[in-house]
């Protein structure tokens, strides 16, 4: 539990619930700033790059990417994990949080589910592109048709991706959207403008903030979070499962489905820190994203920082004690030395090291530094990913085989395009879109709110 009394209050100011209100929604009644169509026009470049990419990739083929027979899988699945652990975040902050009566989640928990939704749709987008041929991409879903025995395999774990990954971002998008409809009321009473009235008032659904529509909306938030809640360990334990079920060296191991678990969760921490710094500077939140925010956040990152680098250490101590030389060879001559000695060192800096600043309270009180240590973070989870997955490949059982990997401009331009729409997205969200959930944060503004 969260203890005020401690830790500070989570709301600055002496705000009133109609100052709480105003502040909020100011932004989506107020004049669209200059620095937002700087920032869409940046990243409707980025997603103009990617949509080159794209079509590039289906009317060439995948011999326009640099892998090859031995580096099957590169920036295209590396990506694909990545941006799946970031979308960790919202599931995490809302729903567990939520679960275990955490306050101090209300001020992050919108944004957090936003980011959700917008990085599966990117990380969605991998897979596709990856068959090679995506106009046959319908042959992985298993609807009834004529074409006899021919099914998915549904003991692929390709195909427990598609189903995973399609329910969680069917799941998360709800549960965003049911949260923000007594905020989409609030705004739907205090516009002017009738074309904003109409708007926001066909999303509320009609609500009129009655006692059996709030008990009905709290139930219904800890059901929808008590059934997503599994999804979590579901969707990237089953990305996991397309490493480990191979006999690759460095993947073949059961420690996987925890271990990509907790590195999404640790990812998508780190991308709502990283976020939720930016929104407290340029939309002026100090009152509602506060130091005891992101205090939390850092003791959260410090604890999964340990878990990580406990993680690393098993790996590499396993393979030593298995006595496998290609184990050996794998994460003693590929990773801790040899080719790719800079990434697996970048990994274990960003990942395991430098989040343990953390633990000195100056460090945490010092926004600039957490939000260069967040930064740090994201470049470590994907050189993590990168390293488990190029580093197997590159250097398999057979010598004569071994080929290196470097991604092409077509496979750099497709991740561009994914920036660029996770920019977008968060941009639309914050000018149309509450970015914090007025009614949450009401319900912590006073000193007697647990």
């Amino acid at each position: 539990m969260y203890k005020k009394q401690v830790r500070g209050v989570l709301v600055e100011g002496n705000k009133t619930y109609g100052q709480i209100t105003r502040d909020i929604t100011t932004t989506l009644y107020a004049k669209t700033p200059l620095w937002w169509y700087i920032a869409s026009s940046i990243s409707s470049i980025a997603i103009i790059v990617g949509i080159w990419a794209v079509y590039t990739t289906i009317s060439v083929g995948i011999g326009t990417w640099g892998v090859n027979n031995n580096v099957a899988w590169g920036w295209g699945i590396i990506n694909f994990v990545w941006w799946i652990g970031i979308g960790h975040a919202g599931t995490a902050f809302s729903i567990f949080l939520l679960i275990l009566r955490q306050k101090w989640r209300t001020s992050i928990n919108r944004a957090a589910e936003a980011m959700t939704v917008v990085a599966v749709i990117c990380a969605g987008m991998f897979p596709m592109l990856h068959m090679g041929r995506i106009w046959d991409a319908f042959f992985i879903l298993p609807y009834w048709n004529t074409r006899g025995p021919l099914w998915v395999n549904f003991n692929s774990p390709l195909f427990w991706d598609v189903v995973a990954i399609s329910t969680y971002l069917m799941a998360s998008a709800v549960f965003w959207y049911i949260g923000m409809i007594p905020d989409f009321a609030t705004i739907r009473d205090n516009t002017t403008s009738v074309v904003k009235k109409r708007i926001y008032g066909f999303f509320s659904f009609g609500w009129i903030g009655s006692a059996r529509g709030w008990l009905r909306f709290e139930a219904v938030s800890l059901l929808l979070g008590g059934l997503t809640a599994p999804l979590v360990v579901a969707v990237h334990s089953i990305v996991s499962m397309d490493f480990a079920t191979s006999i690759m060296p460095g993947w073949h191991t059961t420690i996987f489905p925890p271990y990509f678990v907790v590195g999404a969760i640790f990812s998508g921490f780190g991308m709502v820190l990283t976020l939720m710094i930016i929104v407290r500077k340029v939309f002026k939140f100090q009152d509602y994203l506060t130091q005891s925010h992101f205090d939390a956040i850092a003791r959260i990152l410090t604890f999964i920082s340990l878990i990580m680098a406990t993680a690393y250490t098993t790996e590499l101590f396993m393979a030593w004690y298995s006595g496998a030389e290609y184990e050996m060879f794998t994460f003693m001559r590929n990773r801790v030395t040899g080719e790719y000695t800079m990434a697996f060192w970048t990994m274990i800096t960003c990942n395991a090291i430098i989040p343990q600043l953390f633990w000195f309270k100056r460090i945490r009180k010092n926004i600039t530094i957490v939000f260069i240590i967040s930064i740090f973070i994201n470049i470590g989870m994907w050189f993590e990913r990168y390293v488990i997955v190029v580093t197997s490949l590159s250097k398999d059982f057979l010598p004569s085989s071994w080929a290196t990997y470097s991604p092409t401009s077509v496979e750099v331009g497709i991740f561009i395009g994914t920036l660029g729409i996770f920019t977008l997205g968060i941009l639309m969200f914050f000018r149309y879109l509450p970015m914090m959930a007025i009614s949450e944060i009401k319900g912590i503004l006073k000193k007697t709110s647990k």
